[in-house]
Protein backbone atom coordinates (compact mmCIF):
# COMPACT_ATOMS: atom_id res chain seq x y z
CA UNK A 1 0.00 0.00 0.00
CA UNK A 2 0.99 3.57 -0.44
CA UNK A 3 1.40 4.26 3.04
CA UNK A 4 1.75 1.56 5.78
CA UNK A 5 2.80 2.36 9.66
CA UNK A 6 4.82 -0.76 10.95
CA UNK A 7 6.45 -0.91 14.56
CA UNK A 8 9.94 -1.71 14.25
CA UNK A 9 13.54 -0.18 14.41
CA UNK A 10 13.31 2.62 11.88
CA UNK A 11 17.58 0.90 11.24
CA UNK A 12 15.97 -2.37 10.16
CA UNK A 13 13.54 -0.76 7.53
CA UNK A 14 14.29 -1.56 3.72
CA UNK A 15 13.67 1.15 1.40
CA UNK A 16 15.36 3.77 -0.89
CA UNK A 17 15.40 5.90 2.27
CA UNK A 18 15.70 6.43 5.35
CA UNK A 19 14.64 9.64 7.38
CA UNK A 20 16.70 10.87 10.13
CA UNK A 21 15.57 13.59 13.02
CA UNK A 22 19.15 15.28 12.63
CA UNK A 23 21.00 17.54 14.59
CA UNK A 24 20.86 21.31 13.25
CA UNK A 25 24.93 20.96 14.16
CA UNK A 26 27.40 18.66 12.45
CA UNK A 27 26.77 16.27 15.27
CA UNK A 28 25.07 13.10 16.27
CA UNK A 29 22.61 13.28 19.31
CA UNK A 30 20.31 10.54 20.99
CA UNK A 31 17.38 8.24 19.70
CA UNK A 32 16.50 7.78 16.14
CA UNK A 33 19.73 10.29 14.88
CA UNK A 34 22.44 8.17 17.05
CA UNK A 35 20.65 4.25 16.06
CA UNK A 36 21.02 6.19 12.50
CA UNK A 37 24.70 6.91 12.95
CA UNK A 38 25.44 3.50 14.57
CA UNK A 39 23.56 1.35 12.21
CA UNK A 40 25.57 3.66 9.08
CA UNK A 41 28.37 3.79 10.45
CA UNK A 42 29.93 6.82 12.42
CA UNK A 43 32.79 7.55 10.92
CA UNK A 44 31.31 7.19 7.29
CA UNK A 45 28.09 8.98 7.73
CA UNK A 46 29.76 11.93 9.83
CA UNK A 47 32.35 12.28 6.91
CA UNK A 48 29.10 13.07 4.79
CA UNK A 49 27.49 15.00 7.12
CA UNK A 50 30.15 17.84 7.60
CA UNK A 51 29.75 18.39 3.90
CA UNK A 52 26.41 19.46 4.48
CA UNK A 53 26.93 21.86 7.17
CA UNK A 54 24.59 23.51 9.60
CA UNK A 55 21.45 22.60 8.87
CA UNK A 56 17.97 24.75 9.82
CA UNK A 57 14.75 23.72 10.96
CA UNK A 58 12.42 22.72 8.66
CA UNK A 59 15.22 21.62 5.80
CA UNK A 60 15.87 18.39 4.00
CA UNK A 61 19.61 17.08 3.11
CA UNK A 62 20.90 13.85 1.22
CA UNK A 63 23.97 11.59 2.09
CA UNK A 64 24.53 7.98 1.04
CA UNK A 65 23.13 4.93 3.80
CA UNK A 66 26.07 3.27 4.03
CA UNK A 67 25.30 0.24 6.00
CA UNK A 68 21.82 0.43 6.41
CA UNK A 69 19.24 -1.33 4.12
CA UNK A 70 18.81 1.79 1.82
CA UNK A 71 20.27 4.49 -0.74
CA UNK A 72 20.00 7.41 0.84
CA UNK A 73 19.91 8.51 4.06
CA UNK A 74 17.77 11.76 4.50
CA UNK A 75 18.63 14.60 7.37
CA UNK A 76 15.81 16.87 8.01
CA UNK A 77 15.84 18.67 11.53
CA UNK A 78 12.77 19.15 13.51
CA UNK A 79 11.63 22.00 16.20
CA UNK A 80 12.35 21.84 20.11
CA UNK A 81 8.89 22.19 21.42
CA UNK A 82 8.23 25.32 23.05
CA UNK A 83 4.76 25.85 23.54
CA UNK A 84 3.56 25.08 20.18
CA UNK A 85 2.76 29.13 19.04
CA UNK A 86 6.53 29.75 17.65
CA UNK A 87 5.98 28.29 14.63
CA UNK A 88 6.57 24.65 15.14
CA UNK A 89 3.55 22.56 13.43
CA UNK A 90 4.49 24.47 10.60
CA UNK A 91 8.49 23.46 11.06
CA UNK A 92 7.05 19.51 11.39
CA UNK A 93 5.06 19.63 8.40
CA UNK A 94 7.98 21.37 6.19
CA UNK A 95 10.23 18.68 7.50
CA UNK A 96 7.83 15.85 6.08
CA UNK A 97 7.46 17.95 2.21
CA UNK A 98 11.17 18.81 1.91
CA UNK A 99 11.90 15.06 2.83
CA UNK A 100 9.55 13.76 0.34
CA UNK A 101 10.30 16.24 -2.26
CA UNK A 102 14.42 15.18 -1.89
CA UNK A 103 13.51 11.61 -2.37
CA UNK A 104 11.55 11.88 -5.46
CA UNK A 105 14.05 14.15 -6.72
CA UNK A 106 16.57 11.26 -6.30
CA UNK A 107 14.17 8.44 -7.89
CA UNK A 108 13.17 7.16 -4.14
CA UNK A 109 10.24 4.78 -4.75
CA UNK A 110 10.10 4.11 -1.07
CA UNK A 111 10.86 5.97 1.79
CA UNK A 112 11.07 5.50 6.02
CA UNK A 113 9.48 8.00 7.72
CA UNK A 114 10.08 8.03 12.20
CA UNK A 115 7.54 10.57 13.69
CA UNK A 116 9.66 13.65 13.28
CA UNK A 117 10.81 15.60 16.47
CA UNK A 118 9.15 13.26 18.71
CA UNK A 119 11.66 12.62 21.06
CA UNK A 120 14.48 14.77 22.45
CA UNK A 121 12.89 17.60 20.76
CA UNK A 122 9.23 17.13 22.72
CA UNK A 123 6.94 18.18 19.92
CA UNK A 124 3.70 16.28 21.25
CA UNK A 125 2.88 12.49 18.99
CA UNK A 126 -0.52 12.62 18.30
CA UNK A 127 0.12 15.87 17.03
CA UNK A 128 3.23 15.05 15.05
CA UNK A 129 1.18 11.89 13.50
CA UNK A 130 -1.69 14.27 12.52
CA UNK A 131 0.45 16.13 10.83
CA UNK A 132 2.65 13.49 9.09
CA UNK A 133 -0.57 11.34 8.00
CA UNK A 134 -2.13 15.11 6.59
CA UNK A 135 1.86 15.88 4.17
CA UNK A 136 2.23 12.12 3.38
CA UNK A 137 -1.77 12.05 2.26
CA UNK A 138 -0.72 14.85 0.20
CA UNK A 139 2.09 14.34 -1.31
CA UNK A 140 0.72 10.70 -2.54
CA UNK A 141 -2.09 12.39 -4.40
CA UNK A 142 0.17 13.73 -6.60
CA UNK A 143 3.20 10.97 -6.86
CA UNK A 144 3.23 7.30 -6.90
CA UNK A 145 5.60 6.22 -3.73
CA UNK A 146 5.75 3.59 -0.49
CA UNK A 147 6.31 5.23 2.39
CA UNK A 148 6.50 4.09 6.17
CA UNK A 149 5.96 5.44 9.12
CA UNK A 150 8.11 3.94 11.49
CA UNK A 151 6.68 3.84 15.19
CA UNK A 152 9.19 2.03 17.24
CA UNK A 153 6.85 1.32 20.14
CA UNK A 154 3.08 1.60 21.54
CA UNK A 155 3.78 5.00 22.95
CA UNK A 156 4.49 7.01 20.52
CA UNK A 157 1.35 6.13 18.56
CA UNK A 158 -1.96 7.79 20.34
CA UNK A 159 -5.55 8.22 19.21
CA UNK A 160 -7.36 11.52 20.14
CA UNK A 161 -9.18 10.72 23.09
CA UNK A 162 -13.00 11.02 21.59
CA UNK A 163 -12.19 8.08 19.41
CA UNK A 164 -10.53 5.99 21.40
CA UNK A 165 -12.77 6.13 24.17
CA UNK A 166 -15.82 5.31 21.26
CA UNK A 167 -14.08 2.80 19.96
CA UNK A 168 -12.95 1.01 23.02
CA UNK A 169 -17.31 1.59 24.28
CA UNK A 170 -18.15 -0.10 21.06
CA UNK A 171 -15.76 -3.15 21.13
CA UNK A 172 -16.66 -3.70 24.89
CA UNK A 173 -20.31 -3.54 24.40
CA UNK A 174 -19.96 -6.52 21.96
CA UNK A 175 -17.63 -8.37 24.43
CA UNK A 176 -14.84 -8.94 22.26
CA UNK A 177 -11.78 -9.22 24.57
CA UNK A 178 -9.50 -6.81 23.91
CA UNK A 179 -6.15 -5.85 25.35
CA UNK A 180 -6.75 -4.86 28.75
CA UNK A 181 -5.31 -1.47 28.47
CA UNK A 182 -8.46 -0.66 26.42
CA UNK A 183 -11.43 -1.36 28.07
CA UNK A 184 -13.16 0.93 29.77
CA UNK A 185 -16.27 0.63 32.82
CA UNK A 186 -17.74 3.69 31.53
CA UNK A 187 -20.82 3.88 29.31
CA UNK A 188 -22.17 5.95 26.64
CA UNK A 189 -25.83 6.02 26.25
CA UNK A 190 -25.19 7.41 22.58
CA UNK A 191 -22.76 4.23 21.31
CA UNK A 192 -24.99 1.62 23.06
CA UNK A 193 -28.23 2.68 20.46
CA UNK A 194 -25.48 2.56 17.69
CA UNK A 195 -25.25 -0.38 18.94
CA UNK A 196 -28.34 -1.55 18.84
CA UNK A 197 -28.94 -0.35 15.49
CA UNK A 198 -26.00 -2.10 14.00
CA UNK A 199 -26.16 -5.05 15.84
CA UNK A 200 -29.21 -5.86 17.57
CA UNK A 201 -32.08 -7.65 15.57
CA UNK A 202 -35.22 -6.38 15.12
CA UNK A 203 -38.38 -8.07 17.15
CA UNK A 204 -40.34 -10.28 15.01
CA UNK A 205 -43.97 -9.63 14.24
CA UNK A 206 -46.52 -11.69 12.66
CA UNK A 207 -46.63 -11.32 9.09
CA UNK A 208 -50.27 -10.01 9.08
CA UNK A 209 -49.86 -7.83 11.65
CA UNK A 210 -46.76 -6.53 9.62
CA UNK A 211 -49.00 -6.08 5.91
CA UNK A 212 -51.65 -4.02 8.25
CA UNK A 213 -49.20 -1.73 9.67
CA UNK A 214 -47.39 -0.98 6.41
CA UNK A 215 -50.83 -1.43 4.51
CA UNK A 216 -49.03 -3.22 1.56
CA UNK A 217 -50.72 -6.15 1.53
CA UNK A 218 -52.33 -5.86 -1.80
CA UNK A 219 -48.77 -4.78 -3.27
CA UNK A 220 -46.92 -7.51 -1.72
CA UNK A 221 -45.47 -9.78 -4.22
CA UNK A 222 -47.02 -13.21 -4.18
CA UNK A 223 -45.38 -16.15 -4.30
CA UNK A 224 -47.77 -19.19 -4.42
CA UNK A 225 -46.77 -21.84 -6.53
CA UNK A 226 -47.32 -20.78 -10.35
CA UNK A 227 -48.80 -23.61 -12.60
CA UNK A 228 -45.71 -25.84 -14.63
CA UNK A 229 -46.46 -23.95 -18.20
CA UNK A 230 -46.06 -20.32 -16.48
CA UNK A 231 -42.32 -21.18 -15.49
CA UNK A 232 -41.66 -19.32 -12.58
CA UNK A 233 -38.26 -17.99 -13.22
CA UNK A 234 -35.60 -17.08 -10.96
CA UNK A 235 -35.55 -13.55 -12.66
CA UNK A 236 -39.45 -13.44 -11.03
CA UNK A 237 -38.13 -14.19 -7.42
CA UNK A 238 -34.86 -12.00 -7.54
CA UNK A 239 -37.63 -9.02 -8.76
CA UNK A 240 -39.94 -10.05 -6.17
CA UNK A 241 -37.25 -9.95 -3.33
CA UNK A 242 -35.59 -6.69 -4.39
CA UNK A 243 -39.46 -4.84 -4.37
CA UNK A 244 -39.54 -6.73 -0.38
CA UNK A 245 -36.89 -4.88 0.72
CA UNK A 246 -37.78 -1.41 -0.57
CA UNK A 247 -41.59 -2.30 1.10
CA UNK A 248 -39.69 -3.29 4.49
CA UNK A 249 -41.49 -6.49 4.61
CA UNK A 250 -40.10 -10.29 4.96
CA UNK A 251 -39.32 -12.14 1.71
CA UNK A 252 -41.30 -15.18 2.02
CA UNK A 253 -41.13 -17.96 -0.64
CA UNK A 254 -43.43 -20.97 0.36
CA UNK A 255 -42.09 -21.06 3.63
CA UNK A 256 -38.77 -21.24 2.33
CA UNK A 257 -35.82 -19.56 4.22
CA UNK A 258 -35.44 -15.94 3.13
CA UNK A 259 -33.05 -16.10 0.01
CA UNK A 260 -31.09 -13.26 1.49
CA UNK A 261 -29.78 -15.55 4.06
CA UNK A 262 -29.85 -18.76 2.32
CA UNK A 263 -29.47 -21.01 -0.71
CA UNK A 264 -33.27 -21.83 -2.35
CA UNK A 265 -33.03 -26.10 -1.79
CA UNK A 266 -33.32 -28.44 -5.19
CA UNK A 267 -36.65 -28.66 -3.93
CA UNK A 268 -37.83 -25.35 -4.15
CA UNK A 269 -35.94 -24.74 -7.79
CA UNK A 270 -37.56 -28.03 -8.80
CA UNK A 271 -40.99 -26.53 -7.59
CA UNK A 272 -40.45 -23.24 -9.26
CA UNK A 273 -38.83 -24.25 -12.73
CA UNK A 274 -35.15 -23.11 -11.48
CA UNK A 275 -32.03 -24.78 -12.74
CA UNK A 276 -28.58 -24.51 -11.49
CA UNK A 277 -28.28 -23.23 -15.30
CA UNK A 278 -30.95 -20.28 -14.09
CA UNK A 279 -29.40 -19.48 -11.26
CA UNK A 280 -25.51 -19.27 -13.07
CA UNK A 281 -27.22 -17.30 -15.63
CA UNK A 282 -29.07 -15.23 -13.79
CA UNK A 283 -26.21 -14.25 -11.27
CA UNK A 284 -25.55 -10.77 -10.14
CA UNK A 285 -22.45 -8.45 -10.58
CA UNK A 286 -19.11 -10.37 -9.58
CA UNK A 287 -17.45 -7.16 -6.72
CA UNK A 288 -15.15 -6.01 -10.04
CA UNK A 289 -18.09 -5.44 -12.35
CA UNK A 290 -19.90 -3.64 -8.75
CA UNK A 291 -16.79 -1.86 -7.74
CA UNK A 292 -16.22 -0.08 -11.03
CA UNK A 293 -20.33 0.29 -12.01
CA UNK A 294 -19.90 2.67 -8.65
CA UNK A 295 -16.95 4.48 -9.98
CA UNK A 296 -19.02 5.08 -13.36
CA UNK A 297 -22.10 6.65 -11.44
CA UNK A 298 -20.31 8.72 -9.06
CA UNK A 299 -18.45 10.33 -11.81
CA UNK A 300 -14.87 9.65 -10.76
CA UNK A 301 -11.50 9.01 -12.05
CA UNK A 302 -9.48 6.09 -11.17
CA UNK A 303 -6.61 7.55 -10.17
CA UNK A 304 -8.43 9.30 -7.25
CA UNK A 305 -10.39 6.12 -6.16
CA UNK A 306 -7.37 4.27 -5.59
CA UNK A 307 -5.19 7.05 -4.25
CA UNK A 308 -8.15 7.25 -1.81
CA UNK A 309 -8.11 3.82 -1.28
CA UNK A 310 -4.38 3.76 -0.46
CA UNK A 311 -3.95 1.38 -3.28
CA UNK A 312 -1.14 1.26 -5.59
CA UNK A 313 -1.68 1.89 -9.60
CA UNK A 314 -0.43 -2.00 -10.28
CA UNK A 315 -3.00 -3.00 -8.42
CA UNK A 316 -5.85 -0.90 -9.42
CA UNK A 317 -5.11 -2.09 -12.40
CA UNK A 318 -4.82 -5.70 -12.24
CA UNK A 319 -8.70 -5.40 -10.29
CA UNK A 320 -9.55 -3.19 -13.75
CA UNK A 321 -8.64 -6.16 -15.94
CA UNK A 322 -9.97 -8.92 -14.43
CA UNK A 323 -13.37 -9.34 -14.06
CA UNK A 324 -13.51 -11.80 -11.85
CA UNK A 325 -10.76 -10.57 -9.07
CA UNK A 326 -11.05 -12.09 -6.17
CA UNK A 327 -9.82 -9.36 -3.48
CA UNK A 328 -9.20 -9.41 -0.17
CA UNK A 329 -11.25 -8.02 2.89
CA UNK A 330 -9.10 -5.04 3.46
CA UNK A 331 -8.88 -4.25 -0.29
CA UNK A 332 -13.03 -4.30 -0.40
CA UNK A 333 -13.30 -1.74 2.62
CA UNK A 334 -10.58 0.49 1.63
CA UNK A 335 -12.65 1.04 -1.76
CA UNK A 336 -15.79 1.49 0.51
CA UNK A 337 -14.38 4.33 2.43
CA UNK A 338 -12.80 5.62 -0.48
CA UNK A 339 -16.23 5.58 -2.45
CA UNK A 340 -17.86 6.95 0.68
CA UNK A 341 -20.57 4.02 0.47
CA UNK A 342 -22.83 3.59 3.32
CA UNK A 343 -22.92 0.28 5.62
CA UNK A 344 -25.35 -1.18 3.93
CA UNK A 345 -23.67 -0.15 0.34
CA UNK A 346 -20.25 -1.54 1.86
CA UNK A 347 -21.89 -4.70 3.05
CA UNK A 348 -23.27 -5.67 -0.37
CA UNK A 349 -19.77 -4.85 -1.56
CA UNK A 350 -18.38 -7.14 0.62
CA UNK A 351 -20.93 -9.84 -0.64
CA UNK A 352 -20.15 -9.82 -3.96
CA UNK A 353 -16.42 -10.87 -3.15
CA UNK A 354 -17.80 -13.82 -0.71
CA UNK A 355 -17.42 -11.91 2.85
CA UNK A 356 -19.69 -9.94 5.46
CA UNK A 357 -18.59 -8.16 9.10
CA UNK A 358 -18.67 -9.85 11.56
CA UNK A 359 -19.78 -8.34 15.42
CA UNK A 360 -17.46 -10.67 16.99
CA UNK A 361 -14.16 -9.77 15.68
CA UNK A 362 -12.03 -6.25 16.56
CA UNK A 363 -11.72 -5.67 12.89
CA UNK A 364 -15.11 -5.71 11.40
CA UNK A 365 -16.50 -3.95 14.61
CA UNK A 366 -13.96 -1.09 14.58
CA UNK A 367 -15.33 -0.86 10.46
CA UNK A 368 -18.95 -1.16 11.36
CA UNK A 369 -18.07 2.04 13.63
CA UNK A 370 -16.55 4.08 11.29
CA UNK A 371 -18.98 3.18 8.26
CA UNK A 372 -21.78 4.45 10.86
CA UNK A 373 -20.03 7.48 11.51
CA UNK A 374 -19.08 8.35 8.43
CA UNK A 375 -14.90 8.45 9.07
CA UNK A 376 -14.23 8.15 5.49
CA UNK A 377 -10.28 9.44 5.87
CA UNK A 378 -8.64 5.37 5.43
CA UNK A 379 -5.47 7.22 6.62
CA UNK A 380 -7.46 8.09 10.19
CA UNK A 381 -9.10 4.92 9.79
CA UNK A 382 -5.41 3.34 9.48
CA UNK A 383 -4.32 4.94 12.62
CA UNK A 384 -7.31 3.59 14.58
CA UNK A 385 -6.75 -0.06 13.64
CA UNK A 386 -2.99 -0.03 14.30
CA UNK A 387 -3.73 1.25 17.62
CA UNK A 388 -5.68 -2.02 17.72
CA UNK A 389 -3.10 -4.09 16.33
CA UNK A 390 -5.56 -4.69 13.27
CA UNK A 391 -4.54 -5.00 9.84
CA UNK A 392 -4.46 -1.94 7.77
CA UNK A 393 -6.84 -1.32 4.90
CA UNK A 394 -5.48 -1.39 1.61
CA UNK A 395 -3.05 -3.69 -0.35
Amino acid sequence: MPLEIIRNDITRVVADAIVNTANPEVAYGRGVDSAIYNAAGVEELLAERTKIGRMSPGHAALTPAFKLNAKYIIHTVGPVWIDGNQGEAETVASCYRNSLELAKENGCESVAFPLIATGTYGFPKDLALRIAISEISNFLFENDMTIYMVVYDKEAFVLSGKLFNDVTELIAENEVVPHDHRISNQSSAPLKERWEKLFRPKPEAKKEEQREELKVEETRPSFSPKAPEENFTLYDIIEAQEESKLMEIDFDLNDFEEMSSAPVEPAAMMTYGISIDDMIKNKGQTFQEHLFRIIDRKGLKDVDVYKKANIDRKLFSKIKSNVDYSPSKRTVLAFAIALELSLDETLDLLGRAGMTLSRSNEFDIIMKYCLENHITDILEINCILFDYDQPLLGA
